[in-house]
């Protein structure tokens, strides 16, 4: 009685394979579909970007709003000055 209890809790290779391949089934069913409301995009997410330069030499995009509100604090450098911020000496 107690050997049959155990073969019951157990599972086998021919038992894996329906749950295997239930499982490969499931993205068929559309659980990964978005609903309307994930679609709909706030106006302050649709903002255009603007690719800037770091001093390392990377690029990164910034909002166009956040560097129109941004302060100067030197304009109209020179290319030594420039280059010197870049770690560039000439």
């Amino acid at each position: 009685m107690n050997e049959k209890t155990k073969k019951g809790t157990q599972i086998s290779r021919r038992g894996i394979l329906p749950l295997l391949g239930s499982s490969l089934l499931l993205p068929l069913l559309g659980f990964g579909k978005t609903s309307i409301a994930d679609e709909i995009v706030l106006p302050e997410e649709n903002e255009e970007y603007q690719t800037l330069l770091k001093p390392d030499g990377t690029t990164v995009r910034v909002k166009i709003s956040t560097v129109q509100k941004s302060k100067i604090i030197k304009k109209n450098i020179s290319n030594e000055s420039f280059l010197n911020w870049l770690g560039r000496k000439l």
